[in-house]
């Protein structure tokens, strides 16, 4: 069993959810488990899918691809989120396109020692994250002035904002109805030349 909801197939789904299905499909032409699951509410399927692509998969984002993988990959691993890391993970891995550079950022994220490999804006990005996910209710506009104090621009802080922010609801999404990847295609990039 891939949830603790049952999910409804392509060929048992009424003409709405074939809609939204349509919308969710991949780069493969399946859908995930991930947007399958809203298979009984097609409406927040097509929410779901929407800000996914507006947060991570958007051409006017300006973050690098492999930092906003990384991003997304340590939120997963703060709310321990397997769905979501071996997906983002893998992403982030192949964006980075070392192996011994990748090693050492999962063993950085996965230790919380993340200063072994991250400085400046990147670990700013990455400390606000923790802080975010772990003590939202802690956030003050000093955590902001620290981004911005790096260089990096009100653009790029609403950006890696956003993507936590999805990450914390979809960790949440996928840990409280207990998705897992099977039988799904993991990471985005698998089967691209």
């Amino acid at each position: 069993m891939s949830a603790w909801i049952s999910m409804i197939s392509d060929a048992d789904a009424d003409d709405d959810l074939l809609d939204a299905l349509k919308l969710a499909r991949t780069p493969h032409g399946t859908v995930d488990n991930v947007m399958r699951v809203h298979s009984h509410r097609p409406n927040t399927m097509r929410g779901h899918v929407a800000l996914y692509r507006a947060a991570l998969h958007d051409n006017t984002n300006t973050l690098p691809e492999w930092l906003q993988e990384t991003i997304s990959s340590y939120v997963s691993i703060l709310n321990t989120c397997p769905y979501s890391l071996a997906n983002h993970w893998a992403n982030a891995r192949h964006l980075i396109a070392d192996d011994a550079k990748a090693d050492a950022i999962e063993q950085a994220l996965h230790s919380g020692i993340l200063e072994t490999v991250f400085a400046g804006s990147e670990l700013a990005l990455l400390n606000y994250a923790r802080k975010l996910t772990l003590h939202p209710g802690q956030m003050k506009q000093s955590d902001v002035e620290a981004l911005k104090a790096t260089g990096l621009s009100d653009g790029e802080i609403l950006e890696a904002n956003q993507i936590i922010g999805y990450f914390n609801y979809v960790n949440r999404l996928l840990n409280g109805l207990g998705v897992s990847t099977e039988g799904d295609t993991v990471g985005y990039y698998s089967d691209e030349p």
